[in-house]
């Protein structure tokens, strides 16, 4: 069984504000075992015999195509890779989960399908039902011989979940429920067989059912979507839909917090995936950018598409960093509880909310990035269907709004941490010391390449701090309210968190492969703490102009201007050489 690190430090979510790490503390690419490399090329060959040959019919929705490949992915255990052996599954880590993820983003469309399926339609089951739930669903689950959705968003229930009006009551003799109401945006929701239903027993107690299609179940029409057109998406009428009583997944009134939780590592799933299709976009942004010439030469020659290459680059090293850190993480806190005891996963994946939130948006928004990139770089063939970065540009899109959009994420890492500080849980409001107009900050002793840019880690962490404690004092408990002060907030957290893992991971490979093997790695490291740096300075000089009565004082000496500047267009225009070189991403 593939597993993290075991030495891993054991951390609460968010702590990362107020706590030192090493180098040697944090999960990253690198660490990734010689299983972990072969469940990749596995994944990778299944694309390309299975996936790649038939994603013309998968997007013009041919009957049975996609459903007919997942169970091909069944057949080498893609399907069931957290499944325990004893329910037929590979009983892997959550590593090995996002390896696979990574693998299959390469089309949102079947991503999509297989997503949904081995994430949010099995999670629920493997982490909240009961032994006999797992029994009767999981192998029949890993064999994708039932295909599973995940079934949350009402008409007039998005971001607002537990306003949902599907109702549940129970019969009189209590031998089953009688389920009536509508979801919508159901992936999946075509073919599904077995769905995880958020309704209201009795119209009041928040729950999860089990529900099999059947009797009073119906999926409506496919939508018609701006992008990830061969996934299956539709609507879900339920009416007097009958469902056993033991079909009920976890506690009555309970199911917020399953929703809620099983979402976290959706979000994360969603980061491999971004991180895979970024991946991809690159490759192809680079070999167009190599063989497409003007003015005597090829574009890639040119200073402002080396410019594009460098960021894209960027973004897929950052994301990398921040996306295992996480996972490794959480897959160290998976593996120290009892994985049947559902309390104990759920204490588990509520404590990491903060960091699969800054996953979901950071990733999602990167994507973005590097596919409106790509069309650029591809000029007017890239608006043109017959080429890829048409496509990549409009299945990215969704990315920003399922799994909880990116506002209401925001909302979560901010609220989040001003709750764990208010309650002591977090001494974030101690550890900001703001006196005398000046922030004071301590330093992490880095590797000697590395010392300016530990300084600007260390002020950052300083301003963010900073920010939430004058949260906190200006809003007390309506701080939540305040929605554009915590996307402020989340802005600054998000940014340390993605410096933080992006230094830390590239001092291990300094440390262990030396400075000269490392230079991309170290250019990116460089050129990101400072644009990061800058960003964070901006946003608490915001917050501090929200929640200050008069003219702003604190003293900003300790940011971004604190430290040497370096030659930002000498050093991105040696990450884009360095990929150009390479023809693809090459960092990991």
């Amino acid at each position: 069984m593939a597993t993290a690190a075991a030495t891993l430090p054991k951390t609460k979510g968010g702590a990362f504000l107020i706590e030192e790490r090493t180098p040697d503390e944090i999960f990253t690419p690198e660490d990734l075992t010689a299983e972990h490399r072969d469940i990749a090329r596995t994944a990778d060959e299944f694309w390309r015999k299975e996936v790649e040959p038939n994603l013309e019919d998968i997007l013009q929705h041919q009957p049975g195509v996609a459903v007919s490949i997942l169970r091909k992915a069944a057949e080498i255990g893609l399907t069931g890779i957290m499944i325990p052996e004893k329910f037929g599954g590979m009983e892997m880590d959550l590593v090995s989960a996002m390896v696979v993820a990574e693998q299959i983003s390469r089309d949102g469309s079947y991503s999509g399908w297989h997503g949904a399926h081995t994430g949010i339609g099995t999670l629920p089951i493997l982490y909240f039902g009961t032994e006999e739930q797992k029994q009767r669903y999981l192998p029949r689950l890993a064999k994708a011989e039932l295909i599973a959705a995940y079934a949350l968003t009402e008409p007039h229930a998005g971001s607002d979940a537990l306003a949902a009006k599907t109702r549940a009551d129970l019969s009189a003799d209590g031998k089953y429920y009688v389920l009536n109401g509508q979801k919508m945006w159901i992936t999946n929701g075509g073919a599904a067989d077995l769905f995880t239903v958020f309704a209201k027993v009795g119209g009041e107690k928040f729950t999860a059912f089990l529900v099999e299609r059947g009797p009073g179940l119906v999926s409506g029409h496919e939508e018609k979507k701006l992008g990830i057109d061969g996934s299956s998406t539709t609507a879900l009428m339920l009416e007097d839909c009958r469902v056993p009583a033991e079909n009920v997944l976890g506690e009555v009134g309970r199911g917020h917090k399953i929703a809620f939780n099983v979402l976290n590592i959706g979000r994360l799933k969603l980061g491999a995936r971004s991180v895979g299709t970024m991946k991809l976009s690159l490759l192809q942004s680079v070999n167009y950018a190599k063989e497409r010439h003007q003015f005597g030469q090829a574009i890639a020659n040119f200073g402002l598409i080396k410019h594009k290459l460098a960021e894209m680059t960027i973004r897929a090293y950052v994301g990398e960093s921040i996306l295992y850190r996480t996972v490794g993480m959480i897959d160290e806190a998976l593996h120290s509880v009892d994985k049947d005891d559902p309390h104990q996963v759920l204490k588990v994946l509520e404590q990491y909310a903060i960091e699969c939130s800054i996953i979901k948006v950071w990733e999602s928004e990167a994507l973005g990035y590097v596919v409106d990139e790509e069309v650029q770089v591809f000029g007017g063939y890239g608006y043109s269907r017959d080429y890829p970065a048409e496509r990549a540009y409009r299945d990215a899109r969704i990315a920003r709004i399922y799994e909880g959009t990116n506002e209401i994420n925001r909302i979560v890492i901010g609220s989040q941490l001003l709750r764990r500080a208010k309650s002591g849980e977090l001494p974030l409001l101690k550890a900001a010391t703001v006196a005398g107009g000046e922030i004071t900050i301590s330093n992490r002793a880095g590797t000697s390449q590395t010392l300016e840019e530990t300084k600007l880690l260390a002020a950052s962490k300083a301003l963010a701090l900073a920010s939430i404690a004058r949260a906190d004092r200006a809003y007390g408990e309506r701080a939540r309210d305040e929605q554009e002060v915590l996307g402020l907030i989340a802005e600054m957290v998000m940014d340390v968190y993605a410096m933080e893992s992006t230094l830390l991971r590239t001092e291990r490979l300094i440390e262990e492969g030396g400075a000269a093997r490392s230079a991309t790695q170290l250019d990116i490291a460089r050129v990101f703490a400072r644009d990061a740096a800058g960003r964070i300075e901006r946003a608490a000089r915001a917050v501090e102009a929200e929640t200050t009565e008069g003219e702003p004082s604190s003293d900003f000496g300790g940011g971004s201007q604190a430290v040497n500047p370096i030659k930002a267009i000498a050093a991105r225009r040696r990450i884009a050489d360095s990929t150009i070189a390479a023809g693809r991403y090459n960092l990991s």
